[in-house]
């Protein structure tokens, strides 16, 4: 039939029983699956991770510094990794460690949520947070 009307045999589905086969040009065929490829790929969002690292004895400055910088990647979309990292024998004592990354969190409450809850990754506290899309934030003028 392919051949009485000078088109091709192209087999669609080869694992399924019997096997699914269309009638039709091939060179059109394989267009319109470039066409589909292209399609997903433009429709794919693009997550990036980005690392904000803290240690347990940050200053004010230096931490507003960088939670400012997190607030504005979770605005763009991005996902924040907060490590607090602990030196040498910082990591006997974790209360202030534990109670940076609380304030961190809180700081950044409103534009976030907690995507991976803060846990103990050999001498690192870490969480992982998103944009919250349920929360609006307020213009402000």
């Amino acid at each position: 039939m392919a051949r009485q009307r000078g088109l091709d045999l192209i087999e669609v589905s080869p694992t399924a029983k019997p096997p699914v086969c269309k009638i039709m040009d091939l060179g059109k065929f394989k267009y319109e699956l470039q066409k589909k490829e292209k399609l997903q790929k433009k429709n794919q969002q693009i997550i990036s991770i980005k690392e904000i690292r803290l240690h347990p004895n940050t200053d004010v400055h230096d931490f507003n510094f960088k939670a400012k910088h997190a607030e504005q990647f979770i605005e763009d979309g991005h996902k924040v990794k907060v490590a607090v990292i602990f030196r040498g024998r910082q990591i006997a004592y974790k209360a202030p460690g534990e109670e940076i990354m609380q304030r961190f969190i809180e700081r950044l409450s409103e534009v976030s949520k907690i995507d991976q809850e803060v846990k103990l990754e050999g001498k690192a506290l870490i969480a992982v947070l998103t944009q919250d899309k349920s929360i609006k934030k307020i213009i402000k003028l």
